[in-house]
């Protein structure tokens, strides 16, 4: 008897928490939020997609050789790797909003400056800023979500996922012919991208106020200095940062190099850079349909699969007719890069509790951006040397077979708190 009246106390306090801020004020906030993470993510990958789309034009431009190109289309993962571990202790310093309204920032200012470069050293500078915006900006997504809508993961990831991926798209198919539009110097069809980075800032600035009532408390819950060692010590959150660095590997050598493989096989280069948008926008409904229908089973092996052999026939494809069967190769390689929301859906669905999604997604994150910055470089240095793609895109479809095999490691029923 003396036990009951503890457990209703216990069931008690914690149901006013939801409730306490005033509903306008609150609804307000989400709405706000919401607003902010779609703009976010519409700027998540522009810079290197618009990239991706002018890369002859900027090669040529600035004189690089294509080794150096190689060195450019591995920027991306490395910024992401070396900067995206520190996206934890930046958010509980200045709370996630904060961090997240520096990010676009630093993306607007890397969107200006780089069409000013008057060299690769600048050029690669700028870039790298941009980069970085975006490399914080993404391990706190995840975050993001897991503190205002904690009820609603699955359809608020999905959410930014197919934000994500359409302005992947819409840069891939928008710029050259916004380029030839403008005059057809690839410094205004780079530097245009700008203005959508500014309406980026704009929604999280109300937000930063929203640090001392929500953000210190919440990320109290994940110290940095043990969070480091528990995960290492879990073989499922190293499956997981391997596959998430092996899609991350194919997505980046595709988006730098493949509008140029068909440019190469004579398809002209605004098809090629729609080609690129046809593979991007493949996960704008996919994007929505993989998460959820991930959460709903106990082990997404099969789903990893599926996507990987999608991943194989669209390279065997790009190998033996890459002109003939174009459309149907971006298609193909298009459902194969949905493996990135499945690896984010995983990271949600490996931990139990909102603070080992945060030290996760970081361990994730940088592990596997780190894993994927050697790929499009070698593939560079493989198309000069051997003077076409044959090798390349070897490269490219050999690395489907243990993206599926630590996936399906990954994917498996089972958190990083039982390993730790």
């Amino acid at each position: 008897m003396p036990d009951e009246p503890k457990t209703a106390v216990r069931t008690r306090t914690p149901a006013p928490t939801p409730t306490a801020p005033p509903t306008a004020t609150h609804r307000w906030t989400l709405g706000l939020v919401t607003v902010g993470l779609v703009l976010a993510a519409l700027n998540l990958r522009p810079a290197i997609t618009s990239l991706g789309a002018l890369l002859e034009e900027v090669t040529q431009g600035l004189h690089m050789s294509g080794t150096v190109a190689g060195v450019l289309t591995s920027v991306p993962p490395l910024c992401f790797a070396v900067f995206g571990i520190t996206a934890p202790r930046l958010a509980r310093r200045f709370g996630p909003a904060a961090v997240v309204c520096a990010g676009m920032a630093a993306i607007l200012a890397g969107l200006v400056l780089r069409p000013l470069a008057g060299g690769t050293a600048g050029f690669l500078a700028a870039s790298a800023l941009a980069l970085m915006g975006i490399a914080v900006s993404n391990v706190l997504m995840p975050v993001i979500v897991k503190r205002y809508f904690p009820d609603r993961i699955g359809s608020m990831t999905g959410l930014y996922s197919m934000a994500l991926a359409l302005g992947t798209s819409v840069a891939a198919a928008a710029t050259v012919p916004m380029t030839e539009a403008l005059g057809g110097d690839w410094r205004v069809g780079l530097g245009v991208w700008a203005a959508v980075a500014a309406l980026a800032v704009l929604p999280w600035i109300p937000l930063l106020r929203d640090r001392d009532e929500s953000g210190r408390t919440k990320e109290r819950t994940a110290p940095e200095p043990t969070a480091p060692p528990r995960i290492t010590r879990s073989r499922t959150a190293w499956a997981l940062g391997c596959f998430f660095g092996l899609q991350a590997t194919g997505a980046y050598i595709t988006m730098g190099w493949m509008p140029q493989i068909f440019r190469d096989a004579g398809v002209p280069a605004t098809t090629a850079g729609v080609l690129l948008a046809v593979t991007m926008v493949m996960g704008v409904p996919l994007a929505f349909v993989i998460p959820r229908l991930a959460t709903r089973m106990k082990h997404q092996g099969p789903i990893v699969v599926a996507l990987g052999l999608c991943g194989l026939t669209g390279y065997t494809g790009l190998f033996l007719a890459p002109e003939a069967g174009a459309w149907v190769w971006a298609v193909l390689l298009g459902v194969s890069n949905c493996a990135f929301p499945l690896a984010l859906t995983m990271i949600g669905l490996r931990s139990r509790t909102g603070a080992g999604v945060v030290r996760l997604s970081a361990f994730a994150q940088s592990v596997g951006y780190l894993i994927s910055v050697p790929g499009p470089l070698l593939v560079g240095v493989l198309y000069q040397h051997s003077g076409g793609w044959g090798l390349p895109i070897a490269l490219m479809a050999g690395l489907m077979v243990p993206q599926m095999i630590v996936g399906t490691l990954a994917g498996r029923d089972r958190t990083v708190e039982d390993e730790c």
